[in-house]
């Protein structure tokens, strides 16, 4: 009774302390100055028809290294705390003749669809995140039609060490080039709409999907040994 009791008075404290967000929070009828330049000025500065790019890549650039790096953090503490088993420990299982079929015949297009969305960032909707996911994805059904499946982790290390020192470098190259810490303006912004536009923003997201993959793999390959 008192639990129940303790729980009720918690719910209804919160919904008090929750309730001027409903009542009295108002969307904002005008943008910001900041936001007003990122609308206005972000096509024509930076070349990318995608303004969310422009924000995220180079505007607020080192949000998303910070980013990247919360992600490599989390990949290094999943391998620190995730010990492997020894090979005769670990349960075998096999997949289904479909489940393995279907593997071979979708893991292709899945690489290319993830490729194609960190190429495309700065055109439609998604990136470099994005793309690593639907990349990562892809390892993760392959692990699933077959337990056996061995990550060769050198590969995997010197491709998210390799793409993140690039990115650090790309940014670098922005403060010394251009106006800022991964300003795209370092290379030519070409024809606006076009897959070659946009300056450096495709470099980086495609650097940010090997990445982003490489570290998801990772975690994948890391649990997958350990069980």
């Amino acid at each position: 009774m008192v639990k129940k009791l303790i729980i009720i008075i918690t719910l209804v404290l919160l919904a008090i302390m929750l309730m001027p967000l409903i009542t009295e929070v108002k969307p904002f009828e005008n943008l910001s100055s900041v936001s007003q330049k990122y609308v206005h000025a972000g096509s024509e500065e930076l070349g990318s028809q995608n303004l969310v790019t422009s924000v995220i890549v180079t505007y607020r650039g080192l949000d998303t290294l910070g980013e990247v790096a919360v992600l490599f953090i989390a990949t290094a503490g999943i391998g620190f705390f995730l010990r492997r088993k020894p090979e005769e420990e670990r349960k075998k299982t096999k997949a289904s003749s479909l489940v393995q079929t279907g593997t071979a015949f979708l893991l292709p297009i899945i690489f290319l669809f993830g490729v194609y969305i960190f190429l495309h960032g700065h055109l439609t909707p998604g990136g470099g995140f994005q793309g690593g996911v639907v990349i990562a994805s892809g390892i993760l059904l392959l692990m699933l039609a077959n337990v056996d499946t061995k990550i060769n982790t050198n590969i995997l290390y010197w491709v998210e060490s390799v793409s993140g020192a690039f990115y650090i470098i790309i940014g670098i190259f922005g403060l010394v080039l251009a106006g800022g810490f991964l300003d795209n303006r370092i290379l030519p912004l070409g024809e606006f709409g076009k897959l070659l536009s946009a300056g450096a923003i495709p470099i980086i997201y495609s650097l940010i999907g090997l990445k982003v993959g490489a570290e998801l793999v990772g975690i994948l390959n890391n649990m997958q040994r350990s069980q």
